[in-house]
């Protein structure tokens, strides 16, 4: 391991970003010669400054690069957002051995020597879904304003952006909400179609049975705040908190149950406006024209991601979007690299097997 001095980031075209973001200290790792590389990039974010849950505002990016000598120009940058729970910090404790590090050694064997750069989006209670809320913070901001100018160093401060599980739902959110930012995106295994991937989450017992003052314990201020043991019941709330924050009340989030147990229906249908697929369906310019986009889903996804994946496809094609949808083989978290590799070679113009469109029979059990 070697320690590199402290390099001053240079943001180029939004200078307006170096009050936001202090510097980054890399710490190189390689494994072998000739293999992916691992720097470690701090950031500190104006935009997650003062969040509301209190969750820290200097967080590390794992980028894993190519090893094409230290004098190469940076590769394309890919931006990755781990699932619910996961964050940047999973891969920097297994260092340049991280299975990012194999997509990297794999795509710059096929001639498509990316960097791949993974975000640490995690909350309170556990995930961010990486968009701005008022209830959690301005995740999206944080990725698409501060990581990816930070990265590109006064570039084109452009790049692809991909998930997987509620990381793949960000990547699609920020694809339609920063087109010129974002040039394509590969989401695994996205959230999507919520009535099929979180509605049997939220009517769970222990979901209905949350009282007012376990929700007052857990949007309490930092010092304070407590979660319920149960880690389904965290789930919902940190969704709540980032689907359907309370007006005019920034750090609390509206519940899908009054007072009585009795579910409300307008808390869910703001659920439900932030359903990629809803957006799709409603917004036919939901992805520019000259985004691509790949769709993934795996063959036995135990809940169901894979059915929203290819609905979204259907609309897509429809409009003659450049998109596609690979039904992959086994559950939702199998075959990372392999689905990680093929979706970006895709997008990156490079041909694949045929795309499927058959939407499987999956029960509706789950979200991750």
């Amino acid at each position: 391991m070697n320690l590199v001095p402290f390099v001053p980031l240079r943001l180029g075209a939004r200078p307006s970003i170096l009050a936001a973001i202090f510097g980054a200290l890399l710490v190189s790792h390689a494994s072998e010669a000739g293999a992916a590389q691992l720097e470690i990039v701090g950031i500190t974010s104006a935009k997650l400054r003062d969040n509301p849950l209190g969750d820290p505002a200097t967080r590390r990016v794992a980028v894993f690069r190519p090893d094409h000598g230290k004098d190469a120009a940076p590769a394309p940058l890919v931006v990755y957002l781990p699932g619910w729970g996961g964050s940047s910090e999973d891969a920097i404790t297994a260092g340049a051995g991280a299975w990012f590090g194999q997509v990297v050694d794999q795509l710059a064997a096929r001639g498509m020597p990316f960097r791949v750069a993974v975000v640490d989006g995690r909350s309170r209670y556990g995930g961010s879904q990486f968009l701005n809320s008022a209830a959690t913070g301005a995740y999206a901001d944080y990725v698409a304003d501060e990581i990816v100018p930070a990265l590109t160093k006064g570039g084109a401060a452009t790049c692809i952006i991909t998930g997987h599980s509620s990381g793949a739902y960000g990547a699609l959110m920020l694809a339609m909400s920063r087109q010129e930012r974002f040039t394509a995106v590969v989401a695994l295994s996205p959230d999507s179609d919520f009535d099929t991937t979180h509605k049997a989450l939220v009517e769970q017992p222990s979901v209905r049975a949350v009282t007012a003052v376990e929700l007052d314990r857990a949007m309490a201020p930092p010092k304070t705040a407590r979660l319920p043991a149960d880690g389904s019941t965290q789930l919902i709330m940190g969704l709540c908190a980032n689907y359907a924050p309370t007006a005019g009340q920034t750090g609390r989030f509206d519940w899908l149950y009054d007072a009585a147990g009795r579910w409300r229906a307008d808390t869910w249908q703001r659920w439900l406006a932030l359903d990629p697929l809803t957006l799709v369906r409603q917004k036919p310019d939901a992805f520019a024209a000259t985004q691509r986009i790949y769709l993934d889903g795996a063959e036995h996804d135990e809940f169901g991601a894979n059915i929203g994946a290819a609905k979204i496809h259907a609309v897509l094609r429809l409009r003659r979007s450049p998109a596609t949808f690979y039904e992959s083989p086994g559950h939702h978290s199998d075959r990372l690299v392999e689905r990680l590799v093929r979706g970006l070679a895709w997008v990156n113009g490079q041909s694949a097997p045929p795309s499927q469109t058959r939407v499987p029979a999956v029960t509706n059990d789950g979200l991750k």
